[in-house]
């Protein structure tokens, strides 16, 4: 596994990233811009409507499957992080720290957790800010 880091923890899942995505930006481009030559050259019919929707519909399973894997997760971690609070310090997690802020607070360290907890609450750090602010990188490989 690579080491990550603030500046490197992005992961990409190729056949997503670089096979679906693409292919299907390419596929719904490729079907708009025959709609538009079969409608100067009057040639457009019905079936073309039909063929446009089948792409779309074609795209949106991809797009959702995504949404919700990604939504699971965050409620994962954000359930991971407040266990992770209440194990260091016996009290419950304020409720005004975010999900995107606890998500990003996964990456530090045991060490570093709960003073960087207190001071993104202190602060109202965004999560590339707490990013920043973590010295030891706790990796998380398991990203969908």
């Amino acid at each position: 596994m690579k080491n990550q880091s603030a500046n490197h923890h992005t992961r990409y899942q190729p056949l997503q990233h670089f096979v679906w995505l693409p292919l299907s930006f390419i596929m719904l481009l490729s079907t708009i811009l025959y709609i538009i030559v079969t409608i100067i050259n009057g040639t457009f019919t019905v079936a073309l409507v039909i063929l446009l929707g089948a792409v779309i519909l074609a795209i949106i399973p991809g797009m959702l499957a995504r949404t919700y894997a990604l939504t699971l997760q965050d409620r994962l971690i954000r359930s991971e992080e407040q266990l992770r609070y209440y194990m260091f310090t016996n009290n419950k997690l304020d409720e005004r720290i975010t999900t995107k802020q606890l998500i990003a607070l996964r990456f530090a360290s045991d060490e570093e957790f709960v003073k960087l907890v207190e001071r993104t609450l202190a602060e109202n750090l965004s999560p590339t800010e707490i990013k920043q602010a973590v010295k030891k990188w706790r990796a998380d490989h398991q990203r969908v």
